[in-house]
């Protein structure tokens, strides 16, 4: 029996070195496997007890039997506490060195302990021996094995460093008797700023500066909301500070003042992520000290002498050095940027915020783990963005979208973005062809504009004149406010507006009208929106962006946020040089107008990975209301289309007369009702370069000189935009009550006059060169018939300029020539209209009747590749002219009808609807 005991005892007290063994952290559970252990001795001995003695037999076969269930239970235990070991240490924290690789844990993930060797027990596999060291406590090393110890030593902190992101173990070593050849491998973390050294004597300061980063992080970081770092880790996902690991290796008798330093670090330092790592010096008896003896045949840990481990040889050479080398190079490339989902709130509370006072939402992580806020409301109400091309600003314009767009719903903010570089940003927030979602925030977007200025000015108008109607709305209500406006017209449409212009100093560029204008109106914007909620966000990558605005010190003093990336210039105060340190993915955040005292630094986050922001467009785009729009798509590259007018959509034929109304049963030659109503209808040339998408109209109705010129040599234009003026007519006409007379003089242009005539079909009529003569002759005859006007003519002129010779022969009493500027004198009040065109300035003259004619027969025009200087003798007399520069598929249109200047439009596809 006493056997029988002895043999129990033993695999009580190895179930419990195993259950230990698998991590000294999981102490009270192994107390509780062990109490259960004893339990059953004790019922094991009472049973044996009972037992009478002259069955021996059957006494012996219990026994067997109870320690036969013992066994399987203590093997349970064992490959459990093995399964707990791997749990505990995945990875770079427990792979042998052979299969080792870093192996990062991930974002939230704790880093588990770390493997030092095996525990080895008689009768069972063995069970990997683990140290929790980061976030978890400090580590005193003893013994007579050096060797074994700077193995040790060698083995923490290689798990650590490959366990950890690149950069967030830091070390710090004292290593008086070697002067730091104990930690020789690591020195490759030196240059990146990771490995630093403190020489003799230096061990005070080291100390001290260790304690003053604890108290640093107790009172900025943690400050009172979490109780450690690992704490705020797992609650935020976000670790802000470095694990810094303190290796001390030896060294003389420590002053009162360093073991008073050592004693606070051991109590306070695993919290805030500072450890030890000693040798030579005594720690005091804390929970979190964990204590290695080690000798030549193994190590003992802790409290436990009697549990043998056989310690994990040194790691490599080569495997050190090349680790800590390839983690250098990681963090001198700087840090990566953080996820984006760091910006966006809980999905329930998205839209969730208010944005009567302002708008409030964060950029990135700053240095203390704190979310650096970005407002935008009375102070400050607006922001200027800089930094040279490649250091992140399209990605920082994103994330401070993402991060609006999920706080405020479409009605509490819109936004109006404007991007006047050679791409397509910001055309992901707008309906396309990959993706059918847009951002339900924004309004408009406008991409490619970098030759079309006129859109950057034709949004600086509609701001203004969305301030205007504001502000004479909060006059009506007698506030001045936009937080009062709503509180007293709840049922009103007031969001923000936020408008981003990407590269805003090509708005800026020249000497030009467009300049002048866009600086007066930025700078009204600028003074007066922050009152009615629109505030204004300027980016470029180009110090002449900056410098553009330097000339008006009254608008640039209305941008008071900055926001810097690095190596940006001007952006911040004159001495405030802050961004040109800046680590990549990072930015300075200012709100005093660039003062070094306002600097904050924000992390910023990754944002414009499309499959990131599509996941997050998506999930936003559904939550959008019924009745949503998707944004307007202004593409400068994109040629629009006719039948995607919403202009000609709108136009309709005039109602069949009844019978009792005007003109009903009118004799034949009566005049039908006019299309249009009384202003005649209009002709579609094509689309104004502006916010709505609207349509360049021309009226015709009967009145003197409306009548339309083509001018330019490119023939593509000219013929697209007769086309889109004779189908827009004839959308306005019942069929068989106009006519539309088609002379096609450049065989060039016959193949899209052809498709024309196809489409007008037995309303049109076709000439050509031959014929062209008899056209003006017939047309001309019938202008001086008595009675009312007829139907509506509309005579479609393809290069008349090609046809001078044929027309300056007589027909009859005059000339083609007479009889097309009598058309186009006495034409427009008979409702019959010329559309021509003409393949330059001068034929045109020509054609009708020299350089000292007059040109008011013509009473618009459109202008193609045509410079600025030689339309205005010929169509500008007595003004300064247009600033225009041709450049390919626009063109200007001037109606003296209705402009004081010319209009750039956009012609419409040929050949559509």
């Amino acid at each position: 029996m006493a056997d029988v005991r002895s043999q129990l005892t033993e695999r009580v007290r190895e179930m419990l070195s195993h259950a230990l063994g698998s991590a000294l952290d999981r102490l009270a559970t192994a107390r509780t496997e062990a109490a259960g252990a004893r339990d059953l001795l004790a019922r094991t001995r009472q049973a044996a007890e009972r037992v009478p003695r002259r069955s021996a037999g059957l006494r012996d076969q219990r026994i067997a039997e109870l320690d036969k269930r013992y066994a399987a239970e203590i093997d349970t235990l064992a490959r459990r506490a093995v399964a707990e070991a791997h749990r505990e240490s995945p990875g770079a924290a427990g792979e042998p060195w052979p299969t080792w690789t870093p192996a990062p844990a991930g974002r939230g993930e704790p880093v588990g302990a770390l493997r030092l060797g095996d525990v080895e027990l008689p009768g069972v596999d063995p069970v990997p021996a683990l140290l929790p060291l980061l976030d978890a406590g400090h580590v005193e090393l003893s013994g007579d094995d050096r060797a074994g110890c700077d193995a040790v030593v060698a083995t923490l902190l290689l798990r650590a460093l490959g366990r950890a992101a690149p950069g967030a173990v830091r070390l710090v070593g004292y290593d008086p008797d070697q002067l730091g050849g104990g930690l020789a491998g690591f020195a490759p973390l030196a240059p990146a700023g990771l490995l630093t050294f403190v020489g003799p004597g230096g061990l005070a300061r080291l100390l001290d500066d260790l304690v003053d980063q604890v108290r640093r992080i107790n009172e900025t970081v943690l400050a009172g909301e979490y109780g450690s770092l690992r704490e705020l880790a797992a609650a935020t996902g976000r670790r802000p500070e470095p694990w810094r690991v303190a290796v001390l290796l030896g060294g003389d008798e420590l002053s009162r003042h360093e073991r008073g330093q050592l004693d606070r670090l051991v109590r306070t330092g695993a919290a805030c992520g500072v450890h030890l790592v000693v040798r030579g010096i005594d720690l005091p008896a804390e929970p979190g000290v964990h204590r290695i003896v080690l000798t030549p045949d193994g190590a003992r840990i802790g409290d436990y002498p009697d549990l043998p481990v056989r310690l994990d040889p040194a790691p490599p050479a080569t495997l050190v050095t090349e680790t800590c080398r390839r983690i250098a190079e990681r963090v001198n490339e700087g840090p990566p940027p953080t996820p984006f989902t760091d910006l966006l709130p809980p999905d329930d509370r998205m839209w969730l915020e208010n944005s009567a006072n302002g708008l409030v939402a964060p950029i990135g992580d700053g240095p203390q783990g704190r979310q650096v806020q970005l407002t935008l409301g009375d102070y400050p109400p607006h922001a200027l963005i800089g930094g040279p091309s490649g250091t992140g600003k399209t990605n920082l314009i994103f994330a401070w979208i993402g991060s609006l767009a999920t706080r405020y719903s479409p009605a509490e903010l819109e936004f109006y973005l404007l991007d006047f570089k050679e791409g397509v940003s910001f055309a992901r927030f707008a309906q396309g062809r990959r993706d059918p979602s847009w951002l339900p925030h924004v309004r408009l977007v406008g991409i490619n504009v970098n030759t079309d200025r006129e859109f950057g000015l034709a949004l600086l108008r509609f701001l203004a004149e969305e301030l205007r109607n504001r502000a004479d709305a909060a006059k009506r209500h007698e506030v001045t406010k936009l937080a009062e406006l709503r509180a007293v017209d709840p049922d009103g449409h007031w969001p923000r507006i936020v408008a981003v212009v990407d590269e805003f100093q090509m708005l800026l560029a020249g000497r030009d009208a467009v300049a002048r204008e866009a600086a007066d109106l930025l700078e009204d914007l600028a003074r007066r929106g922050r009152s009615q909620g629109i505030h204004l966000v300027l980016a470029s990558q180009d110090v002449r962006g900056i410098e553009a605005l330097w000339g008006r010190p009254a608008l640039v003093a209305q941008f008071t946020l900055r926001i810097a990336l690095p190596k940006a210039l001007r952006i911040l105060a004159e001495r405030n040089d802050e961004a040109q340190t800046l680590p990549r993915h990072h930015a300075v955040v200012n709100a005093e107008s660039g003062m070094a005292e306002g600097n904050q630094v924000a992390r910023i986050p990754a944002a414009s990975d499309w499959e990131t922001w599509s996941e997050l467009q998506h999930r936003l785009w559904r939550m959008r209301t019924p009745d949503a729009a998707p944004a307007r798509l202004f593409d400068g590259d994109a040629v629009p289309r006719l039948a995607d007018a919403p202009d000609f959509r709108a136009l309709t034929p005039p109602a069949p007369a009844r019978s009792g109304d005007a003109g009903a049963g009118a004799p034949p030659g009566a005049a039908a009702p006019p299309a249009g109503g009384a202003r005649g209808p209009v002709a579609l040339l094509g689309e104004i370069i502006d916010v709505q998408a609207r349509s360049a109209g021309m009226r015709l109705p009967r009145a003197p000189g409306r009548n339309l010129a083509v001018l330019g040599t490119r023939v593509d234009e000219a013929c697209a935009v007769l086309d889109a003026a004779a189908r827009s007519l004839a959308r306005q006409h019942r069929p068989g009550t106009a006519r539309f007379s088609l002379a096609c003089l450049d065989p060039d242009a016959d193949l899209p006059a052809r498709a024309l005539y196809d489409a007008l079909g037995d309303d049109a009529a076709w000439y050509d060169e031959e014929t062209v003569a008899e056209l003006m002759a017939e047309t001309a005859a019938g202008l001086t018939a008595g009675g009312p006007p007829g139907e509506p003519h509309y005579l479609l002129l393809y290069a008349v300029d090609a046809a001078t010779a044929r027309l300056e022969a007589r027909v009859g009493q005059r000339t083609g020539l007479d009889h097309l500027r009598r058309i186009l004198h006495d034409g427009p009040e008979r409702r019959t209209h010329v559309l021509a065109w003409w393949r330059g300035v001068a034929r045109m003259r020509s054609d009708l009747g020299g350089p000292a004619s007059r040109t008011d027969q013509i009473g618009a025009w459109v202008a193609l590749d045509i410079q600025g200087a030689e339309l205005t003798s010929a169509l500008y007399p007595g003004t300064g002219g247009p600033d225009w520069y041709p450049r390919p598929w626009r063109g200007l249109f001037f109606d003296r009808a209705v402009h004081r200047t010319g209009q750039v439009i956009i012609p419409y596809g040929p050949g559509q609807p």
